[in-house]
C-alpha cells in the first residue's frame, strides 16, 4: 500500500476514535444532566433544619414600665424571623424590690435565665464572681459590626472592675428633679435652683395643701442618692462607705429632716411606694419629684407633661456638691448565663437574640419609649418632649455623672440606708446612728 494511502487510513482511524470519544463524553454529560435526583439527595448548600429552642429572658420591662410594649415587640420581631425559637418573657416591675430577690434566688438555685437584663456593679457582683455569667469581650470583638453599633462611652460605663464587660447596654438614664413649672408659676414661686428657693417652695406649697416633693420613705432610692450627692459631691457620693463615714452624708440625712419639718413629703410617705409617688406627680398633685428619665413615659396628663422641666438637685449649704452633679449612666445590660453559653443547642440562638435586642434599631425604639439615653452610636431621639430635652441638657451640662449609691454599696447596706430615712426624718434616730449601722453592715459583707 502506498504511504499516502496508509497515512490517509491512519488519519481516518484517529478521526473516528475522536468522534467516538466525543460522543461518549456528550452522552455522559447528557445522562448526568437528565437523571432526576432521588428523594434522598440533598443540595450541597441546603441547611439542616434548626432545632427548636426555648429561651427565658428576665428583665424589669414589666408592670407599668413605659418601654414594656416596645420590649415585647422587639422579642416578637426576633421570633418572627426565627420561628424555631420560643421566648419566655419573664418580667417584673423595677418598682417592686422583689425583682432583686428573684434574680438572686434564680442565680443561686441553678435556675438562671438564658438572658438577664439587670444592673451592673454591686447588684451583680455575687453572680459575676460565682461565674454564673460569661464575659462578653470576645463575643463583641468577634463581631465588629455589632460592637461598633454601641457608643464607646456606653460600653465603657458597663465595664466592671476586672476589666470585663458582662452586660451589654440598651439605654442609659439620668435622674433629676422633675418640676411642674405651672404649679410654681401659679404660686409665684421661683424654680428650685438653689437650696433657699427649694425651702421656700416646700414651705409655701405645703401650707396650700399641695404636695411639694412626692417621695416614699421605704423605697427612698432617689431621695438618698440626690441628698448624698448634693451634700458630699461626686467623690464623697461615689466612695460609698468604703473609706469610712463621710461627714457630709450626715448633712444629707439632716437636710431630709429639714425639708420634712417644712412639710415636703406626702402625708402617707411612710406607706406609699415609688409607683404611687410617681402617680401623685403625674396627676398634678405634687409640684416636684426626684425620678429617672423612664418615669416620663408613665405620665399621661398633658397638662403635667407639657409643664414639666428637669433640674439638677440643688446643692445644700455646708456641703461640697456643685448643684450640677447628676445621677445617670448605663447601669443595666443583658447578661448571658454560663449554662446557656455551654449549651450547644441554645448558645447561638441566645447570642443572636442578645445582638438583636441591642441593635441600633431596637435601642432607638426602646429609647423613644422610655426617654432613655441610647447606647447606640449615632442614634438621635427626635420628637421628644421639652422635659426630655431639658433632661438631656442637664446631663450635657453636668459637672459629674455618677452611678447610684446602690451600685457602690452592698444591697444589705443600701436597705439599711433606706430604712434610715424614715427613722431620721421622724426624729427616732440621728443621722450618725443610721450611718454607723449601715457601715457595720457594709464591713460585715466584705469579710
Amino acid at each position: 500500500m502506498k504511504k499516502s494511502s496508509i497515512l490517509l487510513l491512519s488519519m481516518l482511524v484517529v478521526f473516528t476514535m475522536f468522534l467516538a470519544a466525543c460522543g461518549k463524553t456528550e452522552d455522559k454529560n447528557n445522562t448526568a444532566s437528565e437523571t432526576p435526583k432521588t428523594e434522598t439527595e440533598t443540595p450541597k448548600d441546603a441547611e439542616a433544619p434548626k432545632k427548636d429552642v426555648s429561651l427565658r429572658v428576665f428583665s424589669t420591662f414589666g408592670g407599668t414600665d413605659s418601654a414594656r410594649d416596645a420590649f415585647q415587640a422587639a422579642l416578637d420581631e426576633f421570633t418572627s424571623k426565627n420561628p424555631n425559637v420560643k421566648i419566655v418573657n419573664d418580667t417584673m416591675s423595677a418598682n417592686d424590690d422583689g425583682f432583686r430577690t428573684k434574680v438572686n434566688t434564680d442565680m443561686n438555685s441553678g435556675n438562671e435565665p438564658d438572658l438577664l437584663f439587670y444592673f451592673v456593679g454591686s447588684d451583680s457582683k455575687g453572680f459575676v464572681d460565682a461565674g454564673k455569667v460569661v464575659p462578653l469581650n470576645d463575643i463583641l470583638d468577634a463581631d465588629a459590626q455589632w460592637k461598633s453599633g454601641f457608643s464607646p462611652a456606653a460600653l465603657e460605663n458597663v465595664r466592671q472592675k476586672d476589666g470585663n464587660i458582662y452586660a451589654v447596654p440598651l439605654t442609659g438614664y439620668y435622674e433629676g428633679l422633675f418640676v411642674n413649672k405651672k404649679i410654681f408659676t401659679d404660686n409665684n414661686l421661683e424654680l428650685p435652683t438653689d437650696w433657699d428657693k427649694m425651702k421656700t417652695a416646700v414651705s409655701t406649697l405645703s401650707k396650700k395643701g399641695i404636695i411639694p416633693l412626692a417621695g416614699p420613705f421605704d423605697q427612698s432610692h432617689y431621695i438618698i442618692e440626690h441628698f448624698m450627692l448634693s451634700a458630699a459631691g461626686s467623690k464623697g457620693h461615689n466612695s460609698g462607705l468604703a473609706d469610712g463615714i463621710d461627714p457630709n452624708w450626715e448633712k444629707g440625712y439632716a437636710a431630709m429632716k429639714e425639708l420634712y419639718d417644712l412639710g415636703a413629703f406626702p402625708k402617707d410617705a411612710a406607706t406609699i411606694d415609688l409607683g404611687m409617688a410617681s402617680n401623685y406627680y403625674g396627676e398634678g398633685k405634687a409640684a416636684m419629684i426626684i425620678e429617672g428619665s423612664w418615669a416620663m413615659g408613665n405620665w399621661k396628663d398633658a397638662a403635667v407633661i407639657d409643664n414639666t422641666t428637669v433640674l439638677p438637685f440643688p446643692a445644700m449649704p455646708g456641703g461640697v456638691g456643685t448643684g450640677k452633679d447628676v445621677i445617670g449612666g448605663f447601669g443595666s445590660g443583658f447578661y448571658l448565663s454560663k449554662s446557656t453559653f455551654d449549651n450547644a443547642d441554645k448558645k447561638d440562638a441566645a447570642i443572636a437574640l442578645m445582638k438583636h435586642m441591642t441593635s441600633p434599631a431596637t435601642i432607638e425604639k426602646i429609647a423613644i419609649a422610655n426617654g432613655g439615653t441610647p447606647a447606640a452610636a449615632g442614634v438621635e431621639i427626635k420628637g421628644t418632649t421639652q422635659a426630655a430635652t431639658d433632661g438631656f441638657a442637664v446631663v450635657a451640662n453636668a459637672t459629674s455623672v455618677n452611678n447610684p449609691i446602690d451600685n457602690v454599696v452592698a444591697p444589705e447596706t443600701f436597705s439599711a440606708l433606706r430604712a434610715g430615712v424614715q427613722a431620721v426624718v421622724t426624729g427616732k434616730k440621728a443621722p450618725a446612728d443610721v450611718l454607723k449601722e449601715a457601715k457595720d453592715i457594709e464591713d460585715a459583707n466584705k469579710k
